[in-house]
């Protein structure tokens, strides 16, 4: 895989693989391309009997923006079939790593928006430094985040997920270690130094074990979503990028100007 691939994957000798999103030009947001060399990487990876641990990070000054809202624009435009095709990568991106047999581990660094935040809520152990910050974005912009609020559910909670779901805004580490969606927080530049203890922890358990521990757990939490589930959310997710009200917003955007609906006290 080249380096300016939007993805990288890289396996060390213990069989601890490292995923690093690499849009550091976009702060790693999100586009079909990258969807794409997530879920290909991932699966490259459960696949390899030699991976035992799975880490994900981002290059560059954040670890995830959202979603590319440029990319947005131009699928906006496309047909019914384009919209749900980009709306199912993005849903089975996130449920990809939910459902993955193998621990996976997120270290994050800078800002985590939108569907990051859905990955973050999809990976079995967060760490992230302590001036790092979140926020679920997708209705500031006229759209909807459907097919992440599974793993934030779970994750942080219906309360949570009401709030910050809706008024989009940014909350900082602490915040997100009381919520649950991080376990540890750590000082600037102490991921790696933070993460070693679990990776050791990791690699320490039966493969096996891990894989039917997760799931059983998993399923006993009822946080394992169906197949009829699953296309529902799609759906929702793809027709409210299709709407009137998203134009809106992603034309502010493009325009670096408030949306209608933007009310300020």
């Amino acid at each position: 895989m080249t380096t300016d691939a939007p993805v990288l994957c890289e396996i060390d000798a213990r069989g601890v693989a490292t995923v690093r999103l690499n849009r550091p030009h976009r702060n790693n947001a999100y586009n079909g391309e990258m969807l794409q060399g997530l879920l290909d990487g991932v699966a490259a990876l459960a696949a390899d009997s030699s991976v035992r641990v799975i880490v994900l990070r981002g290059n560059g000054p954040h670890f995830q923006a959202g979603a590319d809202l440029s990319w947005l624009r131009e699928i906006s435009r496309g047909d019914a079939a384009v919209n749900l095709e980009a709306s199912r990568l993005t849903g089975q991106a996130v449920r990809a790593f939910n459902e993955l047999t193998k621990p996976t581990i997120a270290l994050v660094h800078g800002s985590t928006v939108g569907g990051g935040t859905g990955v973050l809520a999809a990976c079995d152990v967060v760490i992230a430094q302590e001036d790092a910050n979140f926020a679920i974005s997708e209705a500031r912009w006229g759209l909807a985040a459907t097919v992440i609020f599974p793993q934030l559910n779970e994750a942080i909670g219906l309360r949570n997920v009401r709030r910050y779901a809706l008024s989009c805004e940014r909350f900082g580490a602490a915040k997100a270690m009381a919520m649950g969606l991080v376990h540890e927080v750590c000082a600037p530049g102490g991921l790696d130094a933070a993460a070693a203890p679990v990776i050791e922890g990791l690699l320490q358990s039966a493969p096996e074990a891990i894989a039917v521990s997760k799931h059983c757990a998993m399923s006993c939490a009822g946080a394992l979503i169906d197949d009829a589930q699953f296309a529902e959310l799609v759906a929702l997710h793809s027709a409210k990028r299709q709407s009137a009200e998203a134009a809106e917003g992603l034309a502010s955007f493009a325009q670096k100007r408030a949306p209608s609906w933007s009310v300020r006290s």
